[in-house]
């Protein structure tokens, strides 16, 4: 057959095609279904470590550092200018949508090269894609890199810009301008955004910690007060942020006319997960707000810790006890290593507290105490009544002291543990240790009734630590703390009342470290270690007691008595050349002082005693 004849007879049937279709009824078009649009969700995590402390040293350094922490991908990124107003607002929008919160960096980024210098495109290139490495850890010279990168790795479909964004972000991810209006931008994040005025501009961060991504709100500064600016005056840019800035290459410009492309959308995303068992440690410092707010879009608890100690507030303590994390992320220096948060924290999520409230013994306290050993009431005031009555006195005592002091007077016990004794005893160290179960009421009698005990050793010719050691049991209480009285520490040919006692700084930094190590093991309050002195000469080298320990707080405690022009005497000379980080003490003697101190006169001595007792 010729291609002629076949093309013939194909027409034929073609037309024999047509006919048969003018005779038969056409099938309706089926109307397609309208396809649903993605909806993305990010991916929320916690660092693997118990404790994590974010490093950074400026507020975008943090906000890059918390992304990292608590978002392993995130469909939609905010990234706020450097501007207070701004950066609050984009907290505000980052809690709501879900998404971390970068900044902008202040620092202006290099200037491009000159054309002499840059070498000319070639139109016959193909497009290179950006680099989609992830990132190494390794500080960045570049800040403007660094938050491009980090876009980069969370995997962003779109960053929302909240104020005057300049820089460069990456291409290919869908920037959307956060509109000013608070409706339009509600309308944008597709979100009920109820506007929620700060009472206190210095607690922004605490507002921004306290939002809930679940019922978002919009936090904005207190109205200013009426400024009598001239007509057609505006204020300047806050935070010095600079007005000659060129704005980036790939900014839109804004259409004068409605026939210009539509407003970019936002991808429909839903909150991510929240990881259970964190929680984010703040100082309060305005530069960790973009943190603050990545934490809470993330779904993790924030607390509010001023000092960087979570011990040192009972508001603390018990925010951590009630939330019991498994793992504790901390914004900046002030935090210390992840080492020390870790124990810090665990020792706060515990909720015991010293008497007083917290878990720090200063500031904010001062004790007053009760000295001898029950019983037996030639040591004492303390054995001159049994535990019950000795608890009221003591209550009694801090009673005439709490209106002279804004700060919380506590009442306490110090026990006379070893007792200093002429007789060598069958251990021939010329100290009677009284039995560690026979305090044990004591103890615990003061823990309910909200005293502090301090167990005093006389250790005669055996050390300190040794002696320290044999009360184990009663210091793992969390209201026990020690006192080592050097005027009884015997060299190996010394006896009592031969020679006044002494004892070389090793040995009491052998007891400090001791007991620091005992409370990082058990999870308890600062130890309150007292130092008993009189003469400078009784702790050899002094000037090197280690009182670097947050886990234990050194004291020394004028022990002089008399008259009260030598006591001022001995409480000036114990003073010079004392160690960095000591507190102070002073007892009042019922009988040999002449005449003894009033509260009121007690308190006239400078520096304000921390530890008055009475024997």
């Amino acid at each position: 057959m010729s291609r002629r004849i076949a093309r013939a007879g194909l027409a034929a049937a073609l037309g024999a095609a047509v006919l048969l279709a003018g005779c038969t009824t056409p099938e309706p078009t089926p109307t397609p279904t309208p396809t649903e649009p993605p909806v993305h969700q990010g991916e929320a995590r916690l660092p693997d470590a118990p404790a994590t402390v974010l490093p950074g040293a400026t507020a975008a350094d943090l906000a890059l550092a918390a992304s990292e922490a608590f978002f392993a991908a995130a469909p939609v990124v905010v990234v706020a200018a450097p501007d207070p107003d701004a950066r609050l607002r984009a907290a505000s929008v980052a809690v709501a949508l879900g998404a971390p919160l970068l900044l902008e960096p202040v620092d202006e980024p290099a200037a491009p090269a000159s054309a002499a210098e840059t070498p000319a495109a070639d139109p016959t290139a193909e497009p290179t894609e950006e680099p989609t490495e992830e990132p190494t850890g390794e500080p960045t010279e570049d800040p403007a890199a660094a938050l491009a990168a980090e876009i980069r790795r969370l995997d962003a479909l779109a960053v929302v810009t909240v104020g005057d964004v300049l820089a460069e972000l990456p291409r290919g991810v869908e920037v959307v301008p956060a509109p000013a209006d608070d409706a339009d931008l509600a309308d944008l994040l597709r979100v009920a955004l109820p506007t929620r005025p700060l009472d206190d501009p210095a607690a922004e961060v605490a507002a921004v910690g306290a939002l809930d991504r679940t019922a978002p709100a919009l936090l904005v500064p207190p109205a200013p007060e009426a400024a009598d600016a001239e007509p057609g005056t505006t204020d300047p840019e806050p935070s010095g942020v600079a007005k000659a800035r060129a704005p980036r290459a790939a900014d839109p410009t804004p259409s004068a006319t409605p026939t210009g492309p539509p407003a970019p959308e936002l991808p429909l995303t839903e909150l991510p997960d929240a990881p259970e068992g964190g929680v984010l440690l703040t100082t309060g410092d305005p530069a960790e707000l973009a943190a603050v707010a990545t934490a809470r879009a993330a779904g993790v608890d924030v607390v509010v810790v001023p000092s960087g100690d979570p011990r040192v507030l009972p508001a603390t303590v018990q925010a951590l006890a009630a939330a019991a994390p498994e793992r504790v992320v901390a914004v900046g220096d002030a935090f210390g290593t992840a080492e020390d948060l870790a124990w810090k924290a665990a020792t706060a999520a515990t909720g015991v507290e010293l008497p007083g409230g917290g878990q720090v013994h200063f500031p904010g306290r001062r004790y007053v105490a009760m000295y001898g050993s029950p019983g037996i009431p030639a040591l004492g005031i303390l054995g001159e009544q049994d535990v019950a009555a000795s608890v009221e006195r003591a209550r009694g005592l801090a009673a005439a002291y709490q209106p002279l002091t804004p700060d919380v007077v506590v009442p306490a016990f110090e026990i006379i543990a070893t007792i200093a004794d002429r007789p060598a005893g069958d251990d021939g160290n010329y100290s009677n240790e009284l039995p560690p179960e026979s305090f044990v009421p004591w103890v615990e009698a003061a823990l309910e009734a909200g005293v502090y005990v301090v167990l005093d050793l006389q250790p005669g010719r055996t050390d300190f630590l040794t002696q320290a050691k044999l009360y184990e049991s009663l210091l793992v209480y969390p209201n026990v703390g020690l006192a080592l009285d050097p005027e009884w520490r015997l060299g190996p040919n010394q006896v009592h009342l031969r020679q006044i006692g002494s004892v070389h700084v090793d040995e009491v930094n052998a007891v400090i470290a001791y007991l620091g190590d005992l409370a990082r093991t058990h999870h308890l309050p600062q130890k309150l270690l007292v130092l008993h002195q009189f003469m400078q000469r009784m702790i050899v080298g002094r000037e090197l007691v280690d009182t670097a320990d947050p886990a234990v707080q050194v004291l020394i405690h004028a022990d002089g008595q008399g008259s009260q022009g030598g006591k001022a005497g001995t409480w000036a000379n114990l003073h010079e050349n004392a160690p960095a980080g000591v507190v102070w003490g002073w007892k009042n003697f019922i009988d040999e002082d002449h005449p003894m101190a009033t509260p009121e006169q007690t308190y006239q001595v400078q520096p304000t005693p921390h530890f008055v007792s009475y024997q």
